[in-house]
């Protein structure tokens, strides 16, 4: 098991709107400020930039020029999605634009996915075309569509070939572009243990939130870490032929000025333990806020046994704060949280 997480990264729920207080007031705001907080955060060490998507929201909704421009204005940083809701999505033509992104990037793209979550619309993927067949329920078709997206990046045909435009050949065609270990960087967000043990069956990555929509009735963090143990223990069965990847994400924000204090200091006396309550008619367990001083954080992290079973760390940031605010709040994770835990972030 890896003792710390070896990688760092954000994770913005692109919010934007004009309430009171909000330095993201416009949907371009959103998306430039996405842009520039990736840059900042790359310039700090960080590893990662991913982002929320969400349909029939002021949210992100369509990543993938916002993923190009982060990785044309950026060398280094990781970018990604938490998650896509591939109910919503074409398969082939998401498979191009995420082939494109990929070698914008020079193969950076982490691109997490899932068969969605709660939202504002009725039945959104229906109003995008989308319906499952005959038998299928909507996460059964998400899978499908999945299923057909993993092929397509992979370089398999899935087009029979015209004779007449394709120099008399035959045989299926493949998308084009194509990226080479892209198929690798797939992530599955998983709610459950289950679908963790699903995901790396498949041959994805794990990424796992801030909730799970299963109770046991042990502390968030311990039932996240037997999720990730399942995980492994599934992918070391099926003998992929590679090392897969898991993320955790934790809303984390250091308190060491006025300014923090201002925004978080009531939070940090009810936010401090778990929540469980129901979603979606799921009973289902929330992970808590770690909100406070630096040192008192770097302990209670340490403690956290998803935390320490993951490689990859997301931190949930406040967008609609501002970027110099999140990359001030990035920043002082780096230098006072980071350390102290023995990550290594890329300075």
């Amino acid at each position: 098991m890896t003792p710390h997480p070896q990688r760092i990264g954000f994770l913005s729920f692109g919010h934007w709107g004009r309430a009171q207080g909000s330095r993201v007031q416009t949907a371009r705001d959103a998306l430039l400020q996405g842009i520039e907080l990736a840059v900042a955060a790359e310039e700090i060490g960080i590893d990662g930039a991913f982002f929320r998507v969400h349909h029939f929201a002021r949210q992100q909704a369509a990543p993938f020029p916002l993923l190009s421009a982060i990785a044309a204005r950026t060398s280094r940083i990781e970018m990604g999605t938490g998650v896509i809701d591939m109910r919503y999505e074409n398969p082939l033509y998401m498979a191009e634009e995420a082939a494109a992104t990929d070698l914008i990037s020079g193969g950076r793209l982490q691109l997490g996915i899932s068969r969605g979550s709660p939202e504002p619309a009725l039945n959104g993927a229906a109003a995008f075309g989308y319906v499952p067949a005959d038998g299928e329920d909507p996460a059964a078709m998400a899978r499908r569509h999945t299923e057909l997206f993993r092929h397509a990046i992979a370089g398999r045909g899935v087009a029979p070939a015209d004779p007449a435009y394709a120099g008399g050949g035959t045989g299926l065609l493949p998308v084009q572009p194509t990226s080479p270990g892209l198929p690798e960087r797939i992530w599955w967000g998983a709610g459950t243990r289950k679908t963790a043990v699903w995901a790396a069956e498949q041959g994805m990555n794990l990424m796992s939130s801030t909730l799970l929509t299963e109770d046991t009735g042990v502390p968030f963090d311990q039932l996240q870490a037997e999720q990730i143990q399942l995980f492994r223990e599934a992918w070391a069965a099926a003998g992929h032929g590679f090392e897969p990847r898991v993320s955790v994400s934790r809303s984390v924000l250091p308190v060491v000025d006025d300014e923090d204090r201002h925004y978080f200091g009531l939070r940090a006396q009810v936010d401090g333990r778990d929540q469980v309550g129901m979603l979606d008619g799921a009973l289902s367990r929330f992970g808590r806020s770690y909100i406070g001083e630096p040192d008192a954080l770097a302990e209670e992290l340490a403690k956290d046994a998803a935390v320490q079973a993951a490689d990859t760390l997301m931190l949930t940031v406040p967008n609609q704060l501002g970027v110099d605010y999140n990359a001030k709040l990035l920043a002082n994770i780096a230098e006072h949280i980071a350390p102290a835990l023995g990550w290594k972030v890329n300075a």
